[in-house]
């Protein structure tokens, strides 16, 4: 949000009219809100907007949350680099790269749920979430060809590429990100790619057996 122009509310006490946030303007006074938008801060759709579209393109990161069918660890992964395709209104993928555990493909192969989200950390606040049902793609699949070429010449091919997670999404939402801090996008970190790009296929299959066959709960995760 933008700051506007200052001048003296009721009582004499400064006022700052800072943009407009849902088509309402948003006015404060030393700091308090006093008129907010009267239409629903968050709302609902059954697929992914042209507006939604663009504002996940310009983020540097999204998140991904699993969960197993009972009890068990809900699972929330950070995700960097260009590594996320909307690939219509309503199915996305993402390509997984190699880490020390394995809890969302687990997760997709046990049930299929899966949730993504974005936010903006600089200018209008925002939260987009997409709810969907998820299927792991292996290098060793045959359907692999099909979803690998998405990504052809991005960063993140050079990492150890483990997988592509594609999912159908059958409901989207945006919300306000009002609490969501301002931060500073500097550089993508390059320790993934450097690691990536000094193990041969052999030590990354070692790797996956080593740390990726199974969850922490004991799924089944990446089969070799």
């Amino acid at each position: 949000m933008h700051r506007g122009a200052s001048r003296k509310g009721p009582g004499g006490v400064r006022s700052e009219e800072r943009g407009r946030i849902d088509g309402e303007t948003v006015k404060w006074f030393d700091g308090v809100s006093l008129m907010v938008e009267t239409r629903p801060m968050g709302r609902a759709f059954e697929s992914i907007t042209d507006q939604m579209k663009a504002f996940c393109d310009r983020q540097h990161m999204f998140f991904v949350a699993t969960a197993p069918n009972e009890g068990g660890h809900v699972n929330l992964s950070p995700k960097g680099y260009d590594s996320f395709r909307i690939l219509g209104e309503n199915q996305v993928a993402y390509l997984d790269l190699m880490g020390s555990g394995a809890e969302t493909i687990a997760h997709v192969r046990e049930n299929g749920r899966i949730t993504f989200m974005f936010c903006a950390f600089e200018g209008k606040p925002n939260i987009i979430r997409f709810y969907g049902t998820g299927k792991v793609v292996l290098p060793t699949d045959s359907d692999w060809e099909e979803w690998a070429p998405l990504f052809s010449g991005a960063v993140a091919e050079g990492a150890a590429v483990r997988s592509v997670i594609v999912a159908d999404v059958h409901r989207t939402s945006n919300s306000c990100g009002y609490a969501v801090p301002f931060m500073d996008f500097v550089e993508e970190r390059s320790r993934l790619i450097e690691y990536g790009e000094n193990l041969s296929d052999d030590d990354i299959v070692e790797y996956q057996r080593q740390k990726n066959a199974t969850s922490i709960d004991g799924l089944s995760a990446v089969v070799l």
